[in-house]
């Protein structure tokens, strides 16, 4: 029972450790070599996205908006990933603006 509980509490630390990872590199990668964007122009959201992209908008000439999910290794999107990306691909994507 102990060598079987060790190695759980060995495995949840190993799985911890690479959500942190992912984590803190998720809000790093604009500033890594490799980037296509302008670190400036990214904006880090974490949920349901990574990061949002306004391509362009330092030097003031937008070129297009992009949502970035970044994953590492195997990584795949989740459901909710997925049903951005579905909606983002069929064009349902609105702006809104609200005044108080």
């Amino acid at each position: 029972k102990a060598r079987y509980t060790r190695a759980l509490r060995r495995d949840a630390v190993a799985r911890s450790e690479a959500v942190t990872t992912g984590k803190v590199s998720e809000q790093l990668l604009p500033f890594l070599p490799g980037f296509p964007f302008n670190p400036k122009d990214a904006r880090f959201l974490g949920s349901p996205v990574d990061l949002i992209v306004f391509d362009g908008l330092a030097d003031e000439q937008l070129q297009r908006v992009v949502l970035v999910e970044v994953k590492t290794g195997n990584g795949r999107l989740t459901s909710r990933e997925r049903l951005v990306r579905d909606a983002v691909r069929d064009g349902r994507v609105e702006w809104l603006e609200l005044r108080r």
